[in-house]
């Protein structure tokens, strides 16, 4: 029997939800101070009153419970699910109003693409948008990537109350430290010394390119965010195309590649175990896919006009490889050319490359390259049965933060979450083609929304039919939360919305 939420849980889940949305307001004080330090009045007085309107929002979700005591798993599975699709309805309020996309639900996908990392965009004459706007879609990235509950939970919002279950509701599973609130904090820490340095480099690159000094620092800081926590918006319509700058994508590249691992391999190397980070499972895994799929994807490009020398190749294959296996949705070729000069081959290569993302506990999308060794690792454990004699017992072990021995309950977990995917990339696609999209382009679209990839073709547009763009919508929640909160979330809100039956009088 299926537990329903009672009356209790559901204000304490609309407590902690007040405090996230309080929270947000607060954030939206960092557009409004931006609009006002470059006077753009007009964006000012949009997140003067988008803020006013969250937080007399947050305060009564608040009044809901005043002492809500401890979460329950439960509660914080509740907390968690509904909370960015709450935020991003709130983020919709000054970026509709903007003037820059075509309906309200636009403004919605654009808000759930920010806080969950997607990067797809449906914005319209991006090169014109504010300071102001261009800074809350950086800032919901910055959210969004670190995790909303790492960051209120390293703010210490929640107090004591459930924040264990509150972290592994996120989909977080390793602790960096036995402590949470120590692990938020870290992961917190590492992001903001790596965007740092970046954004310090990016901005003299941009000043050599002929940026005032104050747009070279923002585009700096922006692309930093983007790319660290692989995110995919940028200031500019043509991607990362705009700036026509070698350097800086190699600069990009790098930034990609640090934020698709796992913090927790960055405290092994920052306690001296450097030989962890090589022994895990999720890098050998990574080194063998990403080789294989180079491979493919640069014989699918060869003959191609586009890549007509080895120099256009590496550059522009390279870093579209890094940028969908971290699924970060940068791009060094247009929409266009994407549609046209990929071919079929290419554009399903880098479609399973975002479908399987990059490792765990990092701010990268997908099903994991950890869920994939693991996969490998039964494959293997199948064989060495099959072949072994009837009284032997296989063993078969694997590195992950130490070395841990493949049970089936490792395995189950694996291939729930990847079939889970799995299904969801394929109702994508067919969603996508009964809207009257060709197969490849809806199968890719599909796969970018739910890997939270961000590298678009033609699907997703401006003013795109409501149906599919709720679609997209829902598929990007799931992949952030990875399926099984937001399944939990279903179940129990279908629960508790179904009559009870009477019992029936003997």
């Amino acid at each position: 029997m299926w537990l329903r939420f009672t009356l209790y849980d559901l204000r304490v889940i609309g407590h902690y939800l007040g405090t996230l949305v309080l929270f947000f307001a607060v954030l939206m004080l960092v557009p409004l101070g931006t609009a006002l330090v470059f006077q753009e009045w007009e964006p000012a007085s949009r997140y003067l009153v988008a803020a006013g309107i969250t937080m007399v929002a947050g305060c009564a979700l608040r009044f809901l419970r005043i002492e809500p005591g401890r979460l329950s798993r439960r509660q914080a599975l509740a907390v968690t699910g509904f909370a960015w699709v709450v935020l991003a309805l709130f983020a919709s309020i000054p970026l509709y109003f903007s003037g820059h996309y075509a309906t309200y639900l636009d403004a919605v996908f654009d808000g759930v693409s920010g806080l969950t990392t997607t990067g797809a965009s449906v914005i319209v004459d991006l090169d014109h948008l504010s300071y102001a706007d261009n800074m809350f879609r950086f800032a919901m990235h910055a959210l969004g990537g670190l995790g909303l509950i790492v960051v209120a939970l390293s703010f210490g919002l929640f107090g004591r109350g459930g924040g264990a279950s509150l972290f592994s509701s996120e989909g977080r599973s390793e602790h960096v430290v036995p402590n949470v609130v120590q692990t938020t904090q870290f992961i917190a820490r590492i992001t903001l010394i790596i965007v740092t340095v970046a954004t310090a480099i990016i901005m003299g690159l941009c000043l050599g390119l002929g940026m005032e000094p104050a747009r070279a620092f923002l585009n700096a800081l922006w692309v930093s965010i983007s790319g660290f926590l692989t995110g995919g918006f940028t200031p500019m319509q043509l991607s990362i195309m705009y700036y026509h700058s070698f350097p800086l994508e190699c600069i990009l590249m790098v930034l990609m590649i640090l934020g698709s691992i796992s913090f927790v391999l960055y405290a092994e190397v920052g306690k001296g175990n450097v030989s962890a980070f090589f022994r895990d499972i999720e890098t050998k895994t990574m080194v063998l896919w990403i080789a294989v799929m180079a491979f493919v994807f640069t014989a699918t490009l060869s003959s191609w006009s586009l890549f007509d020398d080895m120099l256009a190749l590496l550059r522009r294959g390279l870093f579209m490889i890094i940028s969908a296996f971290t699924t970060t949705g940068f791009q060094v070729v247009t929409t266009n050319q994407i549609t046209t000069a990929f071919s079929n081959g290419a554009f399903l290569t880098l479609a399973f490359i975002m479908a399987v993302g990059g490792s765990s506990g990092s701010t990268a999308g997908g099903i994991k390259f950890s869920r994939m060794g693991i996969i490998l690792k039964s494959i293997v454990a199948n064989v060495k049965e099959a072949l072994a004699p009837d009284s032997a017992r296989v063993v078969v072990a694997y590195n992950h933060l130490g070395r841990r021995v493949l049970t089936p309950n490792i395995v189950k977990e694996a291939m729930t979450v990847f079939i889970l995917y799995v299904i969801t990339y394929v109702i994508g696609a067919l969603v996508g083609i009964a809207h009257g999209g060709e197969a490849i382009p809806a199968i890719f679209e599909s796969v970018a929304m739910t890997s939270n990839g961000g590298i678009i073709t033609s699907m997703a547009h401006p003013g795109m039919a409501p149906t599919l763009e709720l679609f997209y919508i829902l598929q990007m929640w799931a992949g952030r939360l990875e399926f099984v909160t937001l399944l939990a979330l279903i179940v129990e809100v279908g629960a508790s919305l179904v009559p009870r039956r009477k019992a029936r009088r003997s």
